[in-house]
């Protein structure tokens, strides 16, 4: 008998994918239906997302579903990024091209912002870390240059929330997703209506929330003709990719608080999953966030800059014509000299720069180290300040979280790069399992699976990854303990003393 089929539509920064979770009742097996490129589209000096174009690509991804899985195909959902939107009319059109989170219309956003309301009862209203991206900026943005477009507007749909009404017609947010807005409340678990009207932003344009696993509805009609699939179950997972990501960690009954996960890729998520929002002084003054997780948890969490870093500058070796692929990358890494220049991963010059190689060597330039010149000594220099940051991040969430992390869960892409795997058990000296690489698209099956009756609890879920997927272990090397800690004392004089990130 074919094993059961859920769909998951997991769009990233880069690219979006369908993929199939194929459960045969003991085990889940992924299986890529469709990839497709993704990216911003500039256009009259501003940065938007393609969202047709996107959706055109979930269709063939649907179509190629029904094509291979057919009857077997019991539900789809989608995860994604985090704070952007679109836009709705009251007649359902899309009042404006979206937004894309690193558009510069928001930068200075956040200190006009605080003159209106402090920092620190927008802090108690979301429990959010600041970044200029947020969606109350994004707004704020919109209030300031282009009102129009917010009367005109009905609705406001995070990605992900978007994309499920383009599958089935429903108007709601998720709960993971919603919290990356910066006007969620993270006790009261509904929207900021209060902090929204010190700020004269509309509330009736938001949705209502639902938590993980809420079936919405089933495919347009007009859908299941397009595509050939039948009256398929559309179930919101946890929509937010790296809610997703976190469901999938396979963690085996550790105590909370105790373990935390790093979800690797063009940004890096490292963080605990804990069953209270923290919302003390010192989450305010680290700027952590609190973001929702599956089964009323919090995911108490810091964005740092990831492999962006890396994909920028192998876009900018192509750009001078040398074909490089990241296997190679890591290969000229490896063999490049160890633990001479760093730059903090987060600085504002590495959010969108015109080159990353010449901004990383401008960083060490004006720094006083080394200047990378090669291939080979940019890549490690971007890995190494990579893995020094998430030391300086596990550090303050063993002081918010009150114990000490014994393992750190690398999950997604980054998870396949061996040596900043190596690089960060040696920076943050702790023990890294690294596994699975497809981790959101499996906590998005699973959830939908369990939605379905077929899992019992997260525990049971996660139990299900570990026997489907491969981890690999990274220690701490002996020999290198003292190098690395010499190299965390340079890093940290690198850092600001306050230091307010402004990416996802």
């Amino acid at each position: 008998m074919k094993p059961q089929s859920y769909l998951a539509v997991d769009l990233g920064a880069e690219t979006g994918r369908v993929m199939a979770g194929l459960w045969d009742g003991k085990r889940i097996r992924l299986e890529e239906l469709h990839r497709f490129p993704n990216g911003p589209v500039e256009i009259a000096n501003s940065l938007r997302w393609d969202v047709l174009r996107i959706w055109a690509e979930i269709q063939n991804g649907l179509s190629q579903a029904a094509r291979f899985h057919g009857k077997n195909v019991k539900s789809v959902g989608v995860d994604a990024w985090g704070v952007d939107s679109v836009l709705l009319s009251k007649s359902d059109e899309v009042v404006c091209q979206p937004f894309h989170y690193r558009d510069a219309r928001t930068r200075g956003l956040m200190e006009k912002a605080f003159a209106r309301v402090p920092r620190a009862e927008i802090f108690a209203a979301t429990g959010l870390q600041f970044m200029e991206l947020n969606t109350l900026y994004q707004l704020l943005a919109l209030q300031r240059d282009s009102p129009e477009i917010l009367a005109a507007s009905d609705r406001l749909l995070m990605m992900p929330d978007f994309f499920h009404w383009c599958l089935c017609g429903a108007k709601v947010a998720e709960f993971t997703e919603a919290t990356t807005t910066q006007f969620f409340h993270p006790t009261k678990r509904e929207w900021s209506y209060g902090l929204l009207k010190k700020f004269g932003l509309p509330i009736a344009i938001l949705p209502p929330v639902v938590e993980p696993g809420t079936a919405l509805g089933q495919l347009r009609a007009s859908l299941t003709t397009r595509t050939g699939l039948g009256q398929v179950q559309v179930i919101a997972p946890a929509s937010h990719d790296t809610g997703s990501a976190v469901v999938a960690v396979p963690v085996a009954n550790s105590d909370e608080g105790t373990w935390a996960y790093l979800s690797s890729g063009t940004w890096s998520l490292m963080g605990l999953e804990l069953r209270q929002a923290q919302l003390s002084p010192k989450v305010l003054e680290f700027n952590i966030t609190n973001e929702g997780g599956v089964d009323g948890t919090y995911r108490v969490l810091k964005n740092i800059t990831g492999l962006w870093l890396v994909q920028q500058c192998k876009r900018a070796f192509e750009r001078n014509g040398k074909t490089v692929e990241y296997a190679q990358l890591v290969r000229l890494a490896k063999a490049a000299p160890a633990l001479r220049s760093f730059v903090d991963p987060d600085n504002p010059r590495f959010v969108n720069p015109p080159s990353m190689p010449a901004a990383i060597q401008e960083f060490c330039k004006e720094t006083g180290q080394p200047v990378p010149q090669t291939e080979g000594a940019l890549i490690r220099c971007a890995l190494e300040s990579m893995a020094l940051k998430y030391q300086v991040v596990l550090s303050r969430l063993e002081e918010v979280g009150g114990k000490r992390i014994e393992t750190i869960h690398v999950v997604g892409g980054g998870s396949k790069n061996p040596l900043l795997n190596q690089f960060t058990a040696d920076a943050c000296n702790r023990q890294v399992l690294a596994g699975p690489v497809e981790a959101t698209a499996l906590g998005n099956v699973l959830i939908q699976a369990r939605a379905c009756g077929e899992i019992g609890s997260l525990a049971e879920l996660r139990a299900i990854v570990s026997k489907s997927t491969d981890v690999e272990t990274f220690s701490p090397k002996a020999s290198s303990v003292s190098l690395w800690q010499e190299a965390r004392e340079r890093f940290a004089s690198l850092l600001p003393r306050s230091q307010i990130v402004i990416q996802p």
